[in-house]
C-alpha cells in the first residue's frame, strides 16, 4: 500500500478506504464475520475504516468499535453525521443541537474517545453552514474529533462552507465524499478541482457504480444479488448497462476483471485520495484487494475516456443526492399567473 496524504491535514491513508455500510441490518448481520472482514482489511494495510451512524441504525459503528478494540490506533476512523436516527425531527440533520448530541452516540458505538474524521453526511438546506462549522469546530476544540469533512456536496456548497470558516474563524472542511466511478465522472467538472482548490481530500464513494461495475449486472440478464433485492434503479438503468458492455471487452483486453479496472480507474485521478470499497463477504474483501497493484495505462484510460467522456455521468446513482432545487417544483417554476406571455 503506498499511503497518501489526506488534503492537507497531514494525516496518511491507504488509496483503498473500508467501508462500513454492508457490516449489519442491511448486509451481513453476522458480527464476527464482519469483524474478521474488517481485520483482514487492516492486515492488508487499509488503514481508513468509513462508517456512519445511520448505516443499519448504529449497528455498523458498533461492529467497527469491536473490530478496532486493541487496534485503535493503526486506523484512521471516519464516521458520519445527518440522516435520520428516530421519527424525532430533530434527530437529524446538520443542526447544532443534533450534531453535539450525536457524536456522543457514534463515539459510544465506536468504542473510543475521539472520531479522525467526522463527516457531515449530507447538505442540510435548512441549516445554516456557520451553525454547523460552530458546533463541528467545538468538537475539535474538546478534543473527540480530529478533522471534518463533507459528503456529497454541490461545489458551490463547498465554496461557501470554505469561506463561511476563513470569515468567521471556525474549523473548515478538510475533505470531501463524493460518489465516482467511470459511471458517475461529473465531479471532474466542479467538485474535485474546487476540492484541490482548497487543499481538500476526496475518499470518493460507489467506485463500483452500486455494483454495475462489478461484472454481475449485464444486459438482458436476471440477477438476484443482494442489491438488487432493494430495487435499485440505476441496476436497471439501460443507458448504464450498454456502457457497461462496452467496458467488459476493455478489461478483457488489459487483462484484468471489470471491477479492477473501475477501482484502478477511480484512484488514477489526482483530486481523489482514496475510493471506498464496501465488501459485505470475505469475498468480496479477496477480489477487491487482489487488485490493489492494477494502474492503468494512458492508453487505457483514454479508452475510458473515449466511452465515457470526462465530466458527464451515464444516468444517476439512486443514493446521489439532489439540491432542493432539483427536487421541489416550487423552486424551477413561477407561479401559473406569473407564467403567462407578456
Amino acid at each position: 500500500m503506498q499511503y497518501r496524504n489526506l488534503g492537507r491535514t497531514g494525516i496518511k491513508v491507504s488509496p483503498y478506504a473500508l467501508g462500513a455500510m454492508m457490516f449489519g441490518a442491511v448486509g451481513n448481520t453476522d458480527h464476527d464475520a464482519s469483524i474478521k472482514i474488517i481485520h483482514k482489511a487492516l492486515d492488508a494495510g487499509i488503514n481508513v475504516i468509513d462508517t456512519a451512524d445511520a448505516y443499519s441504525h448504529g449497528e455498523s459503528e458498533e461492529i467497527v468499535g469491536k473490530a478496532l478494540k486493541g487496534r485503535r490506533d493503526d486506523v484512521v476512523l471516519a464516521t458520519k453525521v445527518h440522516l435520520p436516527m428516530s421519527d424525532d425531527p430533530n434527530h437529524r440533520g446538520n443542526s447544532r443541537r443534533w450534531i453535539i448530541a450525536e457524536v456522543e452516540n457514534s463515539l459510544r458505538r465506536l468504542g473510543t474517545d475521539h472520531i479522525d474524521l467526522y463527516q457531515i453526511h449530507r447538505p442540510d438546506p435548512e441549516t445554516d453552514v456557520e451553525d454547523t462549522l460552530a458546533a463541528l469546530t467545538y468538537l475539535i476544540n474538546s478534543g473527540k474529533v480530529r478533522a471534518i469533512g463533507s459528503s456529497t456536496m454541490p461545489a458551490a456548497d463547498i465554496v461557501e462552507a470554505q469561506w463561511v470558516a476563513e470569515r468567521r474563524g471556525l474549523e473548515r472542511f478538510r475533505s470531501e465524499q463524493p460518489p465516482y466511478s467511470i459511471l458517475n465522472r461529473g465531479i471532474e467538472r466542479d467538485v474535485l478541482p474546487v476540492a484541490q482548490q482548497y487543499g481538500m481530500g476526496a475518499l470518493v464513494w460507489s467506485p463500483l457504480a452500486g455494483g454495475l461495475l462489478t461484472g454481475r449486472y449485464r444486459r438482458g440478464q436476471a440477477n438476484d444479488t443482494h442489491r438488487a433485492q432493494y430495487g435499485f434503479e440505476h441496476l436497471r438503468d439501460e443507458h448504464r448497462l450498454d456502457v457497461v458492455e462496452q467496458l467488459i471487452p476493455v478489461a478483457q483486453e488489459a487483462g484484468v476483471p471489470l471491477n479492477h479496472l473501475a477501482m484502478a480507474f477511480a484512484i488514477a485521478h489526482p483530486g481523489v485520495t482514496s475510493a471506498i470499497i464496501g465488501p459485505r463477504t470475505m469475498e468480496h474483501l479477496d477480489s477487491a484487494l487482489a487488485g490493489v497493484e492494477v494502474a492503468l495505462s494512458d492508453e487505457l484510460l483514454d479508452r475510458i475516456d473515449a466511452i465515457v467522456p470526462p465530466g458527464t455521468d451515464v444516468g444517476r446513482l439512486d443514493m446521489a443526492y439532489d439540491p432542493p432545487a432539483l427536487q421541489q417544483a416550487p423552486l424551477r417554476r413561477r407561479p401559473a399567473d406569473q407564467r403567462a406571455a407578456a
